[in-house]
């Protein structure tokens, strides 16, 4: 009788070994498909006709020449370190403010306290150039715009694309950065390409941060009822890894940031 109770107890610990060994297998890496949603170019926006304009645009310029921006791309993307300091003596100077959304790695977000990335040490780097202390306002993405042409800040600089409809209310400078949006699904996932998302009769629900481009564009391609608005992109990402959406669209770079960390 002992012996068969033995037997009995291995068996359910047995089943229960490996029902928490399913349950524990059971978190799905995340993927980005091979195909690029679309591809875009990435400028810093000012008020309409301000003089400032022309200042940003050359000091970019002189940056872009110079080789400051490759090498500010690629710290964040490639890994590869570089000796620029920026902002030195830099208090006692006017302000260059600068909106941006820091929730979009790397071109900006927080580094403990501050905010870093792409998109901050190349403001950094025009602010020198322009003899000012660059100050960055961290706000929601579509408050960006707004806030430019409220003339609460100087610029907006969020990986922020040049779209006709954003040239009706604010001016861009020269493009620094060229982003892909791209398309992150759950391994296994139906979404086998960008093609699956016009497939006749794909219902398929698509999360995006609200007001980007992958909102916009995801919206003019597939409509609202089939879009998703996040306030920022990890949120979206969330909502994909707990089956809320199908996929996500965002931007390359973030998407490789949100990839990593949760598949790690």
């Amino acid at each position: 009788m002992k012996k068969l109770s033995r037997i009995i107890s291995m068996a359910l610990v047995l089943l229960l070994v490996l029902s928490l060994a399913a349950c524990g297998g059971g978190k799905k890496k995340l993927v980005i498909l091979d195909t690029a949603y679309a591809e875009e170019d990435y400028a810093i926006c000012v008020s309409k006709d301000n003089p400032l304009l022309e200042e940003i645009n050359a000091a970019l310029d002189e940056l872009i020449a110079d080789g400051t921006v490759e090498k500010v791309v690629n710290k964040y993307i490639s890994g590869t370190a570089h000796d620029l300091v920026f902002q030195e003596g830099a208090d006692g100077l006017p302000e260059l403010k600068m909106a941006t959304n820091a929730t979009f790695p790397p071109y900006e977000f927080y580094e403990g306290g501050t905010i870093v990335g792409i998109d901050a040490e190349i403001a950094a780097a025009i602010a020198d150039k322009l003899g000012r202390k660059l100050v960055i306002e961290d706000m929601e993405f579509g408050s960006i715009i707004a806030a430019v042409t409220s003339g609460k800040v100087d610029m907006g600089m969020a990986g922020m694309t040049v779209t006709e409809e954003r040239l009706e209310s604010v001016d861009f400078t020269t493009s620094y950065a060229t982003g892909i949006q791209s398309v992150i699904v759950v391994e296994g996932s139906k979404i086998k390409s960008v093609d699956d998302l016009y497939a006749d009769g794909a219902k398929y629900k698509i999360g995006v941060q609200q007001d980007t481009t992958g909102d916009i564009y995801a919206t003019d391609d597939f409509g609202e009822g089939r879009v998703q608005r996040f306030n920022k992109g990890a949120d979206a990402v969330q909502a994909l890894i707990t089956g809320k959406v199908d996929c996500v669209i965002i931007d390359n770079e973030p998407a490789k940031a949100y990839v990593a960390s949760h598949n790690k």
